[in-house]
């Protein structure tokens, strides 16, 4: 099973693990966050990242989601990359966790691409909001 890590500003990822845990009904295996803001600089946010993944690979690799291509968080994790042991997907949201915890027992690479189109997919301008007329 791939482990996942979020790496993000703020609380961020901790608000992602709790929301998945909602929705799930359980608390999902080998799933962490690291928060930007706990760390004095991204020298510290990356030994904690190297940390974590170490304690979250069970030899399927890590699968990391950042919040924001090319910010802090996104730069520090991507110096951790490596092909068929860390991925790194930007742009996390509800929809691309959810994904990566349904899909995750995917060889790696693979389930970079279905989280990253889970999360493409899990964004819609609505503009039909009569399904919520009268509450």
């Amino acid at each position: 099973m791939v482990g996942l890590l979020i790496v993000a500003h703020g609380h961020l990822g901790d608000s992602l693990i709790e929301c998945a845990k909602y929705v799930l009904g359980n608390t999902p295996a080998d799933l962490d966050a690291v928060d930007l803001m706990a760390y004095g600089d991204s020298t510290e946010m990356l030994e904690a990242a190297t940390r974590r993944l170490g304690a979250l690979d069970q030899g399927d690799g890590v699968l990391v989601l950042t919040d924001i291509y090319g910010a802090t968080p996104s730069n520090t994790v991507c110096k951790l990359a490596r092909d068929g042991a860390v991925e790194v997907v930007a742009g996390v949201n509800l929809p691309m966790l959810l994904k990566a915890l349904t899909y995750r027992h995917e060889p790696l690479q693979s389930l970079a691409d279905r989280v990253t189109q889970g999360g493409q997919e899990g964004i819609f301008h609505v503009e039909d909001c009569a399904c919520h007329a009268g509450t």
